[in-house]
């Protein structure tokens, strides 16, 4: 085995050698032909996202648009011919689900919904709770505590029906087995409810299918209390990968989200009901289409008899709903059912667990921490998921955010945070209830990118596999994991210990061995440099100029507590580059100093790229923005725009609000900007150079909708501050000293040269210093330029852009890893600045030689900002 080719661990023989006996692969030998023809888009990309939705395959997008085509579908609820075709294809899709699902209309009823969110609202509103303060015995709601935020937010309609709610944790489940009650008590027919998944949606744990009637019987029992049990059975995610058997395991409610089985369509669920309960549901809002008869001048009102009708308010999603046929057609002749779906996607979990598991750095120190409650022995138990954290050699955890931001290095997409379940992050990563507080008080909200408090993860990372997921998918995946964590003894340590537990679970003796993968960079360390002066390139320079006496007094009274500006070495600290961005990610104009507005440097970042959607386009999406050069003739009042092989074109500086219009994007910290557009010549400049649709807008002047109100110490309280189409703040800051200090790091690992002016570009920073020490100004709480005065928001988070050559537009994922490993697992590089403007007789101005004054802060490390964006210098 010591002397097996290296990289065989993770060779298709291995994985073939380590699949659990009796469980197939790739649907015959048919996988790479599925790939090929329904998902040539997963080119180069590397989807593990499957419990979040699955991708539809193209042949199902034209078997639905051909039936479009050859058919009129009108509105069901009329008579006409059309719609009397819309109503008969429904009906026949509600059969086609129910025969998915092992049932039939005599058992159970479809009723359509939004999703499974709005089918579980549905359960809630509808049950026949009996409230507290009655004479008979009141109802519960009792739920599993691995559950979604859907399920638990039933309790906010139970609460208002002053019904109780129970939260049990998986375990309490089987301890109630031997609960029992009085032979008086038996007879109570008051109705509970409790609810579970069928497989959890953050570690892939398949709770048994059995306790639908082991509890609907009274073996088992949630909590000790008289009356008659239902099961609320969430099998959102459980279908997506697994047959769920409808005559076999009756629960009362099933809701589901269709998206999550084909990818389209979007927007539509179902409500399987048991049709034993369905005359018991109550209803009190009606829409059209469920009424038998209804008066509008008096309280009268008769529902449908059909079940469906009387819950589906308003037309259905008629042509959704026409897809779903196309949809179980599809998947049925791509890979011959749920079964080998099943079994398909449990033996890449399970290979990728078991590699995952085992690999260690030197010091033997786990790389991952898997949250499962299985050993991913046995696709009944266990889904196609698997929940980690990556971890140091020391033990301690890299977050989430830091792991994602690599990942999407390497075009792999995975989910990251707590998945909408609460209760299994809790669980698993031992969050208390106290904790989830403090958090929430440290600026930690559900889905942002805050990964870490204190040390400890808020959240962690899933992958998860579907019916078109392939080994490559997870040789990928692992390929990741390895090249950015482990260092060539790493590698070796980590490989002798997987395929020893490989060979011991599944590969027959005579299997050759393997231990290794291809050759990777070892993790280095950083060693310090002096600081050296960066040259400047070509710049321009505007000739305002302050009063000295006017500056220094200003100056002077920034801050009691500055200070000294030589207290390190004797070196002041001084301006060496101001660069605006008057496009959103393209290139930096570079200055020698430059009028400061209400947003930050004058005209940076005023102007932006859309696509035809009107969403805004960045070098992530469209590297080649980078070679677009904006520059600003103040004089002319133009922006003359070039790039190569293109006649340059010129844009006015004096808006033109002729045709403004409201747009929203998404991600310019997520709110609505009040923009205009620049107009079809400009549009056709950009459309051709960049080979596809788009168009240039620019900010308008009335910024009531783009403002920073976040109350930061030193700032005006409840001061709203004016932003331009940036990220999170007026100002990007970095530090010469800290550029230098990762300049070795990285050239080390690319082992070539690195010009720091390169550096400098691709973190795209509006100011640039000369500081005696690196990484000095994360401990700066204000500072003062001139007589500016900055208030410091936090660190920038960086992303993937810092990997783009902004000369050539080239990729290297290598600077964004390196960033990682040198600043040990963040990925933290600049500042974020703001503006508090002072009342002066003269123009501020930023100029390029200017001394630094700063203010230390309080608390040794900044805080980064809470908003849940990606901190990039667009």
């Amino acid at each position: 085995m010591a002397g097996a080719p290296r990289g065989e661990l993770l060779s298709f023989p291995a994985f073939q050698a380590a699949c659990p006996a009796g469980y197939e692969y790739g649907y015959s030998g048919g996988l790479r032909g599925l790939r090929e023809r329904e998902f040539p888009r997963l080119r180069g990309i590397t989807y593990l996202d499957h419990a979040g939705s699955a991708l539809f395959p193209e042949s199902l997008l034209k078997a639905f648009t051909d039936d479009l085509r050859n058919n009129v579908y009108g509105n069901p609820h009329s008579h006409n011919i059309s719609s009397k075709l819309t109503h008969d294809t429904i009906e026949h899709v509600r059969y086609r689900i129910l025969r998915h699902f092992h049932t039939t209309a005599e058992d159970y009823t479809i009723i359509f919904t939004s999703g499974c969110t709005a089918a579980l609202k549905l359960v809630a509103e509808a049950f026949p709770w009996i409230p507290e303060g009655t004479k008979q015995p009141s109802s519960r709601f009792c739920y599993l505590t691995d559950s979604h935020t859907s399920v638990v937010g039933m309790r906010g309609i139970t609460a208002s029906m002053n019904v109780l709610s129970v939260p049990i944790k998986p375990k309490e489940i089987f301890l109630s087995e031997e609960n029992s009650l009085p032979a008086e008590e038996q007879n109570c027919m008051t109705p509970h409810l409790f609810s579970y998944p069928a497989q959890s949606n953050f570690s892939g744990t398949k709770y048994p299918l059995s306790w639908i009637r082991d509890i609907k019987s009274g073996k088992l029992r949630p909590i000790k209390i008289q009356g008659k049990w239902f099961v609320l059975l969430d099998a959102a995610s459980y279908v997506s990968s697994s047959p769920l058997d409808l005559g076999v395991h009756q629960a009362d409610f099933i809701p589901i989200s269709f998206y999550k089985i084909f990818g389209f369509p979007t927007g539509l669920g179902a409500l399987l009901v048991n049709n034993r309960i369905a005359p018991l549901l109550r209803k009190t809002y009606f829409g059209g289409g469920t009424a038998a008869a209804y008066l509008a001048g008096e309280d009268f009102y008769i529902p449908r008899k059909s079940i469906a009708e009387r819950f589906e308010d308003g037309t259905v999603s008629f042509l959704d709903i026409i897809a779903l046929k196309h949809g179980f057609d599809v998947l049925e002749k791509l890979t011959g059912g749920m079964e080998k779906i099943k079994q398909h996607t449990f033996v890449l979990a399970h290979y990728t667990y078991t590699v995952l598991s085992t690999l260690k750095y030197a010091n033997g120190a786990p790389v991952i921490r898997i949250y499962s409650d299985t050993d991913f022995s046995n696709p009944d138990v266990q889904g196609p998921i698997i929940n980690f954290n990556v971890l140091d050699e020391n033990g301690e955890v890299i977050g989430f955010s830091e792991v994602d931001k690599m990942a999407s290095l390497y075009n792999i997409h995975v989910r990251t945070g707590c998945f909408c379940n609460t209760g299994a992050c809790q669980i698993h990563l031992g969050i208390s209830n106290e904790n989830i507080q403090r958090n929430l008080q440290a600026g930690h909200v559900c889905g942002d990118d805050i990964d870490l408090v204190d040390g400890r993860p808020t959240g962690s990372v899933r992958i998860s596999f579907g019916y078109m997921s392939s080994f490559e998918d997870a040789q990928t995946f692992l390929k990741f994991i390895i090249a950015t964590r482990l260092s060539k003894s790493d590698t070796e340590n980590a490989f002798q210990s997987s395929v020893t537990k490989l060979m011991r679970e599944s590969v027959p003796d005579e299997h050759p061995s393997f231990n290794s993968v291809d050759k990777l960079s070892p993790i280095l360390h950083i060693s310090d440099r002096e600081l050296s002066k960066n040259s400047s390139a070509t710049m321009t320079t505007v000739n305002w100029q302050p009063l000295e006496a006017e500056e220094e007094s200003i100056r002077a009274a920034v801050s009691e507590t500055a200070v000294p500006t030589c207290r390190r070495g004797g070196k002041p600290i001084t301006v060496t580059n101001i660069y605006l961005y008057p496009i959103k990610s393209c290139s930096a104009f570079e200055v020698t100093e430059w009028p400061v507005g209400n947003q930050g440097l004058l005209y940076d970042r005023n102007w932006m790229v859309v696509n035809q959607n009107g969403v805004c386009m960045t070098q992530k999406q469209e590297p080649r923005l980078c070679l677009v050069n904006p520059s600003i003739d103040l004089e002319q009042k133009i922006m003359v725009i070039q790039a190569e092989g293109m006649d340059p074109i010129s844009v006015s500086l004096e808006e033109n609000t002729g045709k403004e219009a409201v747009i929203c994007e998404s991600k310019v910290c997520s709110h609505r900007v009040k923009t205009y557009d620049c107009g079809e010549r400009i549009a056709g400049w950009f459309s051709l150079f960049l080979g596809r649709p788009c168009r240039l807008i620019r900010q308008s002047s009335d910024m009531k909708n783009r403002s920073y109100q976040k109350n930061t110490k030193g700032l005006a309280s409840a001061t709203n501050i004016s932003l331009s189409l940036v990220n999170e703040a007026q100002y990007l800051l970095i530090n010469v000293a800290s550029i230098l200090e990762l300049k070795e790091h990285i050239s080390a690992r690319l082992e070539e040269p690195l010009e720091i002016e390169e550096l400098i570009r691709r973190f795209r920073a509006n100011i640039v210093i000369s500081a005696p020490e690196s990484f000095e100004e994360e401990e700066w709480a204000e500072i003062s330029v001139g007589a500016l005065r900055f208030q410091v928001v936090g660190p920038c988070s960086r992303c993937q852009i810092i990997c783009i050559d902004q000369q050539s537009g080239e990729r290297n994922k290598e600077f964004l890893q390196s960033l990682s490993a040198a600043r040990g697992r963040k990925t933290n590089f600049g500042i974020y600045l703001m503006n508090q403007p002072l009342h002066s007789s003269f123009p501020d101005i930023l100029s390029v030689g200017s001394q630094v004054l700063p203010v230390l802060k309080e608390n040794a490390e900044i805080q980064p900002p809470t908003s849940s964006e990606e901190k990039c210098s667009g």
